[in-house]
């Protein structure tokens, strides 16, 4: 592994860049073979492709009877017509996502077909999800952050419009970590079995949760900016032990 003479104990993942698609299998493929060597990955390989993939995440979260909001992934075709009327006929609007996407980027609000671009800007494959509204003008969520299975901080992310993303614009604020969000987050990371995860929760108009997207490689700058919780030293604490843990497995 180039910079190391050996492997290294541990290695905590902090991003993971774009490229081809031949470029990505290989960085995915160095986290899986550094799992594979006996190397603690800090979310490892498998962990990232259920979470940068919103079509798996959706799944899987669904799989496991977490609410979510309902979610297709469609090519170009009759199957995306059918999908299209039978929300815009049920009074819904839909969100047109990256499939591959992070931060907000690329975000589509559908009210009609006329909206929906073309499938070469969506590099032929539609993720749509049905828009939740919060109740106010401007969006709002919930962002909580989970280590090693425990839910330890949240912050309430409010947007400046429909998309409530902090890269996007959005307000941070303090918020308390009630039962429903800790659970909430707590079953989602555990679904995509997660060291460590930044969990987005909102609710509707009725008060009821929807978890929409888990995000295995979070920013904690916001969070720590309204929470007391040291959320570094959380993690690099449970890092620490995963690596020690990993070395005594190996020993053993």
């Amino acid at each position: 592994m180039p910079g190391f003479e050996s492997l290294p104990d541990g290695v905590f993942v902090r991003g993971v860049p774009g490229g081809t698609l031949e470029q990505v299998v290989l960085y995915l493929d160095v986290l899986h073979a550094l799992k594979q060597l006996g190397v603690c990955v800090y979310n490892d390989g498998r962990a990232i492709e259920r979470s940068v993939d919103k079509g798996m995440t959706s799944f899987l979260l669904h799989s496991a009877a977490i609410p979510t909001p309902p979610t297709w992934v469609l090519t170009e075709g009759q199957d995306l017509s059918k999908s299209l009327r039978r929300e815009f006929e049920l009074g819904n609007e839909l969100v047109l996502k990256p499939l591959f996407g992070s931060q907000g980027e690329g975000l589509v609000r559908i009210r009609d077909g006329k909206d929906l671009p073309d499938q070469l800007a969506c590099n032929g494959v539609y993720y749509l999800q049905r828009f939740v509204p919060t109740g106010d003008e401007d969006a709002h969520d919930w962002r909580v952050f989970v280590i090693n299975g425990k839910a330890v901080a949240a912050m309430l992310r409010c947007g400046q419009g429909w998309i409530s993303n902090v890269a996007q614009g959005a307000n941070c604020h303090p918020a308390v970590l009630d039962g429903q969000l800790r659970e909430l987050a707590e079953t989602a990371a555990g679904a995509l079995d997660m060291h460590y995860a930044g969990v987005d929760i909102l609710h509707d108009r009725q008060g009821n949760p929807y978890v929409i997207e888990v995000n295995s490689i979070p920013a904690w700058k916001g969070l720590q900016q309204v929470c007391s919780v040291d959320v570094a030293k959380l993690l690099v604490g449970d890092f620490l032990g995963c690596c020690l843990s990993d070395s005594l497995t190996e020993v053993v």
